[in-house]
């Protein structure tokens, strides 16, 4: 495993042609914000943060962050408004334009590198008043806290999750960010060493020192914040993967396990039992978006459930020209024309009572079973899905569980099923939808 490991190390780590040109660019682009916060007074300074000023960076990923530090007295207002001002002054020349996290930043793509102006306060340790007051701490306490070794250490979990298909906290992704690997890393030393603590992680276990108690699969602690759950992001399902991942590499270690994949093969057929609701959406942040379209595909999926149709496996997926694609994997995509409801034992007179009057009705037979129970048999109003989620969002679109904020985008939807969809982008995320990983499911 040393030898392969050695191999991947001397894929991650930047060359120091690499680190030269960045290096460059880095002291380019600092120069252009320093002579634009110098126009306000209420900029303090700027610091170089993220993956690069810790050397923890990919050579295939090489974002520049640098963080516009603002006087704590500065209104939200006003720390948006200048740090766009900022922001597009200094990146003039690079086509810049305004991303969202908690706060807008400005972002530029000069040559192959991303460039992040992203406005925080100057605060003390502990005082945060922003979601970005944490990074210049996080970057100043992993740079004294790694050492060189540890720090290749983070670049090859970090190739790992990113090859499979793991990494990144945004919440289209909700996986493993970078700062979460250099925690990772800092607690347990080695890629071998998170590796061997996922493939026994229990649940709910709690990586790092807390101030209070956190209820979520895995609670990993920022190391200058005790009161902040890192694992909080993470899907169930991120956390499963590389759980599993885990076991299979130690079980047996491979190359693969770093190269990017595509899905395995797939039972053509089962296109058939993907459900695909497409609709076009205005232009909003991608962690609004993302956050919506998450909950609405919770929320139709259990209407789904409900109905009686079975959902195995659900996702969403957007294109760059905001269009939005729900993605529904069934059991199947129809069912029989009747259905069965086992209601209480007669001996108990009220609820078989209720039970009777509320279903005599809609019944085209009731019975006894040999269980005691009175059983019902029902026709469905609904056998196709296709039928059901057609009406429910034409007719009881605020009842069906979708946002406010999404409601009136959604009302233009379309209905396909998955082996009859065009895009070649969505083809691949359905096929993933499909799809088992080999790596993870291996009986090796």
């Amino acid at each position: 495993m040393n030898h392969m490991l050695n191999q991947i190390k001397k894929k991650v780590v930047p060359a120091k042609s690499l680190q030269a040109r960045k290096d460059k660019l880095v002291s380019k682009v600092i120069d252009l914000v320093s002579r634009e916060t110098a126009k306000y007074s209420q900029v303090i300074g700027i610091e170089l943060g993220g993956s690069f000023a810790k050397g923890t960076w990919l050579p295939e990923r090489a974002d520049i962050d640098i963080f516009i530090k603002f006087r704590t007295d500065v209104s939200e207002k006003e720390f948006a408004e200048v740090g766009k001002k900022i922001g597009f002054a200094a990146l003039a020349d690079y086509m810049p334009y305004v991303r969202y996290a908690e706060h807008p930043f400005v972002e530029a793509q000069i040559g192959d590198t991303k460039v992040n102006l992203v406005p925080c306060y100057a605060v003390e340790e502990g005082s945060w008043k922003s979601s970005a007051d944490r990074s210049p701490f996080h970057t100043r306490f992993m740079k004294q806290s790694l050492t060189d070794e540890m720090k290749d250490q983070v670049r090859i979990l970090k190739w790992f999750l990113k090859c499979n298909d793991i990494y990144g906290a945004e919440i289209a992704k909700q996986g493993f960010s970078g700062y979460v690997a250099e925690v990772l890393i800092l607690n347990f030393g080695t890629f071998e060493g998170v590796l061997k603590a996922m493939s026994c992680l229990k649940c709910g276990e709690v990586i790092g020192k807390a101030a209070k108690e956190f209820d979520s699969p895995i609670v990993i602690i920022d190391p200058i914040d005790a009161n902040r759950n890192l694992g909080a992001a993470i899907s169930t399902e991120n956390l499963g993967k590389l759980v599993l991942l885990s076991r299979a590499f130690l079980r047996k270690p491979s190359h693969l396990f770093f190269k990017p994949r595509k899905p395995n093969t797939f039972v053509k057929s089962s296109l058939r039992n993907v459900l695909v609701i497409s609709f076009r959406y205005k232009k909003r942040s991608p962690d609004v978006i993302w956050g919506q379209l998450k909950r609405a595909t919770a929320s139709i999926a259990t209407q789904i459930d409900q109905e009686g149709f079975t959902v195995l496996r659900k996702s969403a997926f957007v294109l760059r020209d905001n269009e939005a694609f729900l993605l529904f994997l069934l059991q199947s995509p129809t069912l029989h024309d009747s259905k069965l409801r086992v209601g209480p034992d007669f001996f108990v007179s009220e609820y078989a009572d209720k039970f009777v009057m509320s279903n005599k009705k809609k019944s085209v037979m009731m019975w006894i079973n040999d269980d005691g129970k009175i059983c019902s048999l029902q026709k469905r109003p609904y056998t196709s899905v296709q039928s059901f989620v057609r009406d429910l969002l034409r007719k009881n679109l605020q009842s069906a569980g979708i946002s406010v904020g999404l409601q009136e985008d959604i009302k233009k939807f379309k209905i396909t099923v998955g082996d009859r969809v065009k895009s070649k982008s969505i083809k691949e995320a359905i096929a993933e939808l499909v799809s088992t990983d080999e790596a993870i499911f291996s009986s090796n």
